[in-house]
């Protein structure tokens, strides 16, 4: 699918006061080692995971996160995310917002190279809002001062993949705490090493009906 517009984006979407409330919120919840999509947990061995994989996903994912669906947020940052869809040009049909997560990345953490959409719908008939759907439209809210850290930036491939040419995209305008970027989740995207001190933000996944 070829994109007019691979991001929107808006800067200080969220006051400095909200973006402490979410990250207070996040802060008393259970946090758990940040995976990847297709990483098979044995649920037999206390959901822990093998050498191999290990290993395999200190490679691509290093982070913390904690899962929040508290409904005020979703009526604070929802709306953004309708926006975009329509203002990009996109006009996605989405009808569900998943559980949302507050990532926390230390010194030395990263995402690599990956996107959010699934290689298959959600098969999961006892749930009608998740199943045979996909992830759509993905955003990811800027919740820590950027003086307060280095490095930790959001970066999006959005090169023909039929050419091969590399279209590096990232703004500094995604920067500013309470920022909220939105792009479609097919689109792919990287969070680069924080170097210095620790970046906080909230990723939302939003679904609709596969596109065919």
């Amino acid at each position: 699918m070829y994109l007019k517009e691979h991001y929107w984006f808006f800067e200080k979407a969220l006051s400095s006061h909200v973006c402490d409330r979410i990250v207070k919120l996040a802060k008393d919840r259970k946090k758990e080692k940040g995976l990847i999509g297709g990483l098979k947990i044995d649920k037999t061995a206390k959901n822990k995971l093998t050498k191999d994989q290990k290993k395999y996903l200190d490679k691509v994912r290093k982070s913390n996160v904690t899962w929040v669906n508290d409904q005020w947020l979703y009526n604070v940052i929802c709306p953004y995310i309708q926006t975009a869809n329509k203002n990009a040009g996109w006009n996605f049909q989405i009808d569900w917002f998943e559980t949302m997560q507050y990532t926390h990345y230390k010194k030395g953490q990263f995402y690599d190279w990956h996107c959010d959409q699934n290689d298959t719908p959600y098969n999961y008939p006892e749930a009608p809002h998740f199943h045979n759907k996909i992830r759509k439209i993905s955003a990811t809210v800027q919740l820590t001062e950027p003086e307060k850290y280095k490095g930790g930036e959001l970066v999006f491939d959005a090169r023909n993949k039929m050419s091969g040419a590399k279209n590096i995209l990232k703004n500094k305008k995604f920067l500013p705490k309470g920022s909220i970027v939105v792009f479609p989740s097919f689109v792919w995207h990287k969070v680069t090493p924080v170097t210095k001190g620790e970046r906080n933000s909230l990723v939302v996944w939003s679904l609709g009906k596969p596109y065919i």
